[in-house]
């Protein structure tokens, strides 16, 4: 089967937008939760295929054990439904762009605003369980230590940077996804766009933000400054690399597509 014309998949987009948009506060508040508690699996899974594996076949063994680990948190948010903060970029803008209305942005800015908050808050509670002694494999803790740390480490430019490949590799995911028609390649799909970003490393909000907070309840150096900094950089980045790189231009391309009929 040849994939969906771009008109095609922007109309699908609108309509998952829609329903994005139009869900009731209670749905999208807990939709938000779960989706901070489930990539903390990804996380945790990284930090896990890196301990198992970096210590006998090397650093940059363990990196790439890690980053194909982390995929799986990826495929649990695809599958599950629910929606990291930058997953509502693509299609709810695309409805707000195609009806005009101002209460539409409103509701955008709900959205977005919600979602972010409890993707945070639910991984903030996943991360408390891990964070206990003796939850994790010996050694782990150190990998999720060690990753914070390497975090806070970069440069504002380059947080920025990295936050600018996350957005639009997630928004990319986004539409991805609408050409997809079958739960084999939309697994496919979230799991390699999961791996691109932990061997990135690219700096998701959530996850840097959720990375940050397990080094700090860890004992690491990272501290709630560095927490901040990296949380207002990257949701910069996030939305320059997700607006700007891959909705407007995927916008301009259907609706361009679609006159051309």
């Amino acid at each position: 089967m040849s994939p969906p014309d771009p008109d095609q998949i922007y109309d699908r987009a609108k309509d998952e937008g829609t329903r994005r948009l139009f869900m009731p506060p209670l749905e999208q508040v807990t939709t938000g939760f779960i989706a901070g508690v489930t990539i903390v699996f990804g996380i945790v899974a990284l930090a896990m295929a890196e301990e198992l594996v970096g210590p006998s076949l090397g650093h940059g063994a363990g990196k790439l054990a890690g980053a194909l680990a982390f995929g799986i948190g990826v495929i649990f948010l695809v599958i599950g439904r629910s929606e990291l903060f930058t997953e509502n970029f693509f299609d709810p803008v695309a409805t707000a762009i195609d009806r005009k209305e101002g209460s539409v942005w409103l509701r955008l800015g709900r959205l977005w605003a919600l979602v972010l908050v409890l993707n945070l808050v639910g991984g903030a509670v996943m991360a408390v369980v891990f964070t206990v002694e003796g939850a994790l494999p010996t050694g782990a803790h150190q990998v999720l230590v060690t990753v914070a740390e390497e975090i806070a480490s970069k440069s504002g430019w380059a947080t920025f940077a990295r936050a600018i490949a996350a957005g639009t590799l997630l928004t990319l995911l986004s539409y991805l996804l609408h050409a997809a028609d079958s739960a084999t390649s939309r697994i496919i799909l979230a799991y390699l766009v999961g791996f691109f970003l932990a061997l990135g490393p690219f700096d998701h909000v959530i996850v840097s933000a959720l990375h940050l907070l397990f080094g700090i309840w860890l004992g690491s150096t990272v501290t709630y400054g560095d927490l901040g900094q990296n949380f207002v950089l990257a949701v910069a980045g996030n939305l320059v690399g997700g607006l700007l790189l891959m909705t407007l231009t995927h916008t301009v391309q259907a609706k361009s597509s679609h006159g051309s009929d």
